[in-house]
């Protein structure tokens, strides 16, 4: 980013593409784009001893989401208030090591693959730089609620076949940085965005791959890709 920039300083000023972008107090537009989720991972510090766990390993998984863009210019246009309503898409897999229960000396994998479908509620602050010809970078913070439409908190538990559950609710606070290019029409960005969840989403109900894991925070990578009239 701080080479494009300096690139683009180094350039002779252009006509600016929709001059006018910066007197409107709002402005509506879309979102779309993909995400990286996983878990940040507390594990029981008696696992091995009690349950026989090696090792727990978290993989990020892809996902996607798609939001609609509301933003408040606050007083100066370099300072704005952004919410982005969003529909997301995630899925994380845990993968355990366990010692044989039939012979020590060998090892089995268990795989447990935690889906969410998210109604994601961020409400960010935006502080972006003066235009140069149709080019500004930004960076932003904040926080959002998000709603596990597919959250299986609620659901019996099977223990011949069990499932890990996560809570409904989460919390989490978030930071990025972006870059904006100025059309004719309406101006597009791009940015990049990490959150990390505040609560505890696990919930302990004392099944074979529940009892080794104390806590987990939803953690995600965002890249979006912004519209805005």
């Amino acid at each position: 980013m701080l080479l494009l920039v300096t690139s683009a300083y180094g350039q002779k000023q252009k006509p600016k593409n929709y001059s006018r972008f910066d007197e409107k107090t709002a402005h509506f537009g879309f979102m779309l784009g993909f995400n990286s989720a996983d878990f940040l991972v507390y594990q029981n510090r008696e696992a091995y001893s009690k349950y026989g766990l090696i090792s727990l390993e978290n993989i990020s998984q892809p996902g996607g989401q798609l939001g609609i863009v509301t933003t408040l210019k606050l007083g100066s246009p370099v300072l704005r208030l952004r919410l982005i309503p969003t529909l997301s898409f995630q899925e994380r897999v845990l993968l355990y090591t366990f010692i044989d229960p039939k012979d020590a000396s060998k090892t089995k994998q268990e795989e447990e693959r935690i889906g969410s479908t998210n109604l994601d509620f961020p409400l960010m602050f935006q502080f972006r730089t003066s235009r140069f010809n149709n080019f500004a970078t930004y960076v932003l913070g904040g926080a959002q609620y998000s709603l596990d439409l597919q959250s299986q908190a609620e659901k019996s538990q099977s223990f011949i076949d069990p499932f890990i559950k996560i809570k409904r609710d989460d919390f989490q606070v978030q930071a990025g940085v972006g870059v904006e290019f100025f059309a004719p029409y309406f101006k597009f960005g791009m940015e990049i965005k990490y959150s990390q969840g505040m609560i505890n989403s696990f919930i302990q109900d004392n099944t074979t791959a529940s009892r080794p894991i104390d806590f987990l925070y939803n953690k995600v990578w965002w890249f979006c890709l912004i519209f805005e009239g």
